[in-house]
C-alpha cells in the first residue's frame, strides 16, 4: 500500500515544483493579505496575544491556517486535471487499492501545505513572535494533522467533480467561511452569540486553537479562553480520520464519473 502512495506522493511534489505560480500564489496571497488586513486592524483591534493590541500577532495563526488551506485544498485540484488526461483512468484499473490512491494524493498535499506553511512559521521572531524549541515543534505537529485533515476534505470535494470552475465555487461558497468561522479574523468570545454556536461546531475553530496554543506554549494567558491543546489536537486528528475515510469511501465507490 506504501510504495504505490508514495509514488504518487512524488508525483504531486515534482508536479507543483514545476509551477512555480503555483508556488507564488499559495504563499504570497495568504501574506499580502496578512500585511493588510493586519496593518488595517491593528489599531482598533484588542486581542489577547503577547503585545495586547497586535492584531498583526493575533492575525498570524490564522494566516498559517490559511496557507494551509489554500495549497491543501487547491493541491487537491489535480484530480480534475488528471481524469481530464486520463491519468486518474490509468491509476484506478492499476491492481492498486483506491485507499493507497487516497493516500499518496492526501500525503502529497499534506507535504505541500506543511511546507509552505513551515516557511511562514519560520518569519514569526521578524514579527515579534518567539517560538521556544517545544512551541515550534508542537505547532509543526498541528499543522501536518490539519494539512491532512484539509487534503482529505478537498479530495472528498473533488474527486466527482469534472469541472474546476466548479471546484472553485465550492471553495468560495464552503471552504473560506470555514475559515472566517474559525477565528482567524476574530475571537470566538467576541463574536454573535449565534455564530459562537456555528464557530465552536466548526472544525477548523480547533485547528486554529491548536496552532495558536501551540505557538504561545509558554504563555497560556495569550491563547485566552481557547479550547485547550490537547481538547483541539484531538478534534482535529478525528477530522483528519474521518475526511481520509470519507475520501476513501467515496473513491472506492465506482461510477460512471471515474472513467469519463
Amino acid at each position: 500500500m506504501m510504495f504505490p502512495a508514495l509514488s504518487l506522493c512524488h508525483r504531486e511534489l515534482v508536479r507543483f515544483l514545476r509551477q512555480r505560480h503555483r508556488i507564488v500564489g499559495a504563499l504570497a496571497t495568504p501574506i499580502v493579505f496578512w500585511l493588510l488586513v493586519g496593518g488595517g486592524m491593528n489599531r482598533s483591534f484588542r486581542s489577547d496575544a503577547p503585545g495586547g493590541e497586535n492584531y498583526l500577532h493575533y492575525f498570524f495563526p490564522g494566516t498559517v491556517l490559511m496557507i494551509l488551506l489554500f495549497t491543501a485544498i487547491f493541491s487537491t485540484i489535480s484530480i480534475i486535471e488528471d481524469r481530464r488526461e486520463g491519468f486518474l483512468q490509468g491509476v484506478l484499473v492499476a491492481p492498486v487499492s483506491r485507499m493507497s490512491i487516497v493516500l499518496g494524493k492526501v500525503l502529497g498535499g499534506t507535504a505541500l501545505a506543511f511546507g509552505q506553511g513551515l516557511i511562514f512559521l519560520i518569519l514569526a521572531p521578524l514579527v515579534g513572535i518567539h517560538l521556544s524549541l517545544a512551541s515550534f515543534a508542537l505547532a509543526l505537529i498541528a499543522m501536518f494533522v490539519i494539512s491532512f485533515a484539509l487534503t482529505a476534505l478537498g479530495l472528498c470535494i473533488a474527486w466527482r467533480m469534472n469541472s474546476t470552475q466548479g471546484f472553485h465555487a465550492i471553495m468560495n461558497l464552503f471552504l473560506m467561511p470555514m475559515w472566517f468561522l474559525s477565528g482567524a479574523l476574530f475571537p470566538v468570545a467576541g463574536a454573535w452569540r449565534g455564530l459562537q454556536i456555528v464557530m465552536r461546531l466548526n472544525p477548523l475553530t480547533y485547528g486554529l486553537a491548536a496552532i495558536r496554543r501551540a505557538m504561545y506554549w509558554s504563555e497560556s494567558h495569550a491563547a485566552g479562553n481557547l479550547p485547550g491543546l490537547g481538547v483541539s489536537l484531538g478534534v482535529s486528528v478525528a477530522f483528519a480520520a474521518a475526511m481520509f475515510f470519507i475520501a476513501g469511501a467515496i473513491a472506492s465507490g465506482r461510477s460512471k464519473a471515474d472513467m469519463e
